[in-house]
């Protein structure tokens, strides 16, 4: 039996079509899948560092079904070509195709490794070879048998915050699951779904010892399915595993090896920006839609004087914006608010030294619109058949349009004729696009229209609206490659909602607009970030602040550079003392950046759990690439202890660092990284309601 040893060590020859085992080792991990007897299995997944094995006989390694019947890796193939896959970042693997004995479906498998990490990335591409048409639906990217026995298996679930024992099935806020096996060494399995939205599904320990990431089955609410005609190919999304062995902490794995995954080589969109936004306004909150030329002509001097470096004009800049009168979907300004139009206003936030952003409902038009009264075609179909609004069914004014038509062109020219005309730099883009955040109906959820061009049912029109959205994206950052692209979690479908799937086409999402008064308000900033980070990484969570000028403010600012922070509220009523403080502690934020790149990373501080009342909190946002240090965050919410330690594990050892006070600069600790992880340093908050930001800084 001759293996093929795919390796990131040695450099890789093409695949001859007898090879009867492949051998993915980086000399961290080693997965090697028999392709014997028509089989495709996966016959060992381990670490090199010790000798147990991940899993077992039995699995299907993948599965799915095609007009109903099912197909999986223990099906009759044959195997019909293979070659070597390598990517810009690192990335070597094997491309693996088959087909199956009735010449009708091709199967191609692409494994993926990267540099010192034990971590596969695999996908799954399908290929109609017949002549009639396929129903594809339930596929599982991967469908392992692991050796993680659910009896002595934690299942960390959703963004691998939660804990629960036994059978899982997870749900679409699942882009993270750690399966933790307290014995054996303590060893475990991370799996990244890179599915979007809705479409979802990881399971463990639902039958015995199986572990399957993919997409949505028939009978779940929202069901996955595409239709492939003879010669069309559908690619699925991504799953990747990442295995850990020697700890009893679970979520190691993900503050090490998922987070270096996810940044260097998954092409999250955040990354991929050169000039990150630091400290970005909007104007939501308090003025909602009753905005116009003076008020932010106001409000952008009182920003600017704030150290703010973006400013977004939200929801009220259109004109006919009432409800009773309509106007979403032309994007016309409103020259009654207006009168000189946006280009003078953006240009006076430029000359302040900021950049200009702007909100667009992104599937939303008015029935007095003119694309709703020229294209009643473009529009979502209920399963009556009549035009409806996913956001709002009894809206008897708002439509919603269906990507899988040819609005995707027209919003699409819409949004770079606004890029062009103002120079936009970050784009904020609202309102449900396959099922909405706030009406829990899933029969009212996707597009049950027959005639759309890209889908001919309800349940392929979940894959296509959102796929043809990200496609969307991706069409903008190529003519604007600087354009930061808000996607709110109004678009994806479900509150608060960050996927991975949204990641690599959005630099941001907006998580929820935080309306609370201090202490909850900066307190529910921290528990956002905090639990879907350090799965994602936090620049990419846009939290609104609603209490830029309230009470304890700066608390908040401090606590939003735990992720992006946005500022809301209304900045003309500070004082000249409290806009500078504003501008010192944003001045410090930007020179950390620039020292250290900070912006891209965050890790979770030992001994610190998640933000509660009655306990303090912390994160860190360390790069351990270069290891030059990075931010600290550490809040008391309400605790009476008033001095905790805090020793941070993501840095040289080997290097001598300071510890900094806030933007004072007062140095309160030098020690080793070494030290720094064992020993740590005293933080003491006398208030029981107060937080502090330190400087890590190598010396």
């Amino acid at each position: 039996m001759k293996k093929i040893l795919v390796s990131l060590i040695l450099a890789l020859g093409f695949l001859p079509l007898s090879a009867q085992q492949v051998m993915l080792d980086n000399g961290v991990i080693k997965r090697e899948i028999d392709i014997s007897n028509g089989h495709i299995l996966t016959k060992q997944y381990a670490l090199h560092s010790h000798g147990v094995g991940y899993v077992h006989g039995g699995s299907h390694e993948f599965s799915f079904l095609a007009n109903d019947k099912s197909y999986s890796g223990s099906s009759d193939w044959t195997q019909i070509a293979s070659h070597e896959v390598t990517t810009k970042d690192g990335g070597k693997g094997v491309s693996i195709a088959f087909q199956d004995k009735e010449g009708k479906l091709c199967v191609e498998l692409v494994y993926m490794a990267y540099p010192n990490l034990p971590v596969v990335r695999k996908t799954i591409k399908v290929t109609n070879l017949g002549e009639e048409d396929v129903k594809l639906e339930g596929v599982n990217v991967e469908d392992l048998r692991v050796n993680l026995n659910y009896v002595e298996s934690w299942v960390m679930h959703t963004y691998a915050r939660n804990k629960s024992l036994g059978k899982y099935i997870g749900n679409w806020d699942d882009p993270l699951i750690v399966v933790h096996n307290t014995q054996h060494g303590g060893m475990g399995m991370a799996i990244g779904n890179e599915a979007i939205g809705v479409l979802k599904r990881t399971s463990v320990f639902t039958d015995g010892s199986t572990m399957m990431a993919g997409v949505t089955h028939p009978d779940q609410d929202y069901p996955f399915r595409r239709w492939l005609k003879k010669g069309e190919s559908w690619e699925s999304p991504a799953v990747f595993t990442a295995l850990y062995h020697g700890t009893q902490d679970p979520y190691l794995v993900v503050n090490t090896s998922v987070q270096d995954y996810v940044r260097r080589h998954m092409g999250i969109c955040i990354e991929e920006l050169k000039k990150k936004p630091m400290f970005v306004y909007n104007t939501w909150h308090p003025f909602r839609t009753e905005i116009n030329e003076e008020l932010i002509y106001d409000l952008a001097k009182a920003a600017a004087e704030c150290g703010v470096e973006e400013f977004v004009i939200d929801d009220g800049w259109q004109i006919n914006i009432d409800p009773a009168v309509g106007g979403r979907g032309d994007w016309a300004v409103d020259k009654n608010k207006f009168p000189n139009g946006l280009k003078p206003v953006f240009d006076y936030i430029k000359k302040l030294g900021m950049k200009p952003g702007l909100w667009v409902s992104l599937a939303i038009a008015d029935t007095t619109s003119q694309p709703y009264k020229n294209h009643p075609e473009w529009f979502i179909k209920d399963a009556n058949g009549n035009i409806t609004d996913l956001h709002n069914p009894h809206s008897s004014v708002w439509r919603t349009a269906c990507m899988g038509t040819d609005w995707y062109d027209y919003i699409k020219e819409t949004l770079l004729r606004l890029w062009r005309e103002y120079g936009l730099a970050y784009v904020k883009l609202d309102l449900a696009i396959a099922t909405s955040a706030y009406v829990h109906d899933v029969n009212h959820s996707g597009c049950c229209a027959t005639d759309h061009p890209h889908h001919r049912d309800r349940e392929e029109s979940f894959d296509v609206i959102y796929s043809r959205c990200m496609q969307l994206f991706d069409e903008l950052h190529r003519q604007a490659p600087d354009l930061f692209i808000d996607c709110t979690f109004e678009t994806a479908g479900k509150l608060q909602l960050m996927d991975y799937g949204i990641a690599k086409h959005a630099e941001g999402n907006w998580l929820s607009n935080v309306e609370n008064a201090a202490p909850l308000g900066s307190l529910r900033i921290r528990d956002l970030a905090w639990g879907r980070t350090p799965a994602l990484p936090a620049t990419s969570l846009v939290i609104g602040n609603l209490n830029m000028n309230g009470t304890d403010h700066i608390l908040n600012l401090k606590s939003l550079a735990g992720s992006l922070p946005i500022m809301l509220g209304d900045p003309r009523q500070l004082s000249a003392q409290e806009r500078a403080e504003y501008k010192a502690w944003a001045d410090w934020l930007k020179a950390l950046e620039a020292r250290h790149g900070y912006m891209s990373f965050r890790q979770d501080v030992p001994g610190f759990a998640e933000p509660r009342e009655g306990e303090w909190d912390a994160f860190c946002r360390i790069n351990t690439e270069s290891r030059s240090g990075g931010v600290v965050g550490v809040f008391n919410q309400g605790s009476y202890e008033n001095c905790r330690v805090v020793r941070i594990p993501y840095l040289d050892p080997k290097k001598t660092y300071q510890v900094k006070r806030g933007c004072n600069g007062e140095v309160i600790a030098t020690l080793s990284g070494q030290e720094l992880k064992e020993k740590g340093f005293s933080v003491r908050l006398e208030k029981k309601y107060d937080g502090e930001l330190f400087e890590v800084v190598a010396l």
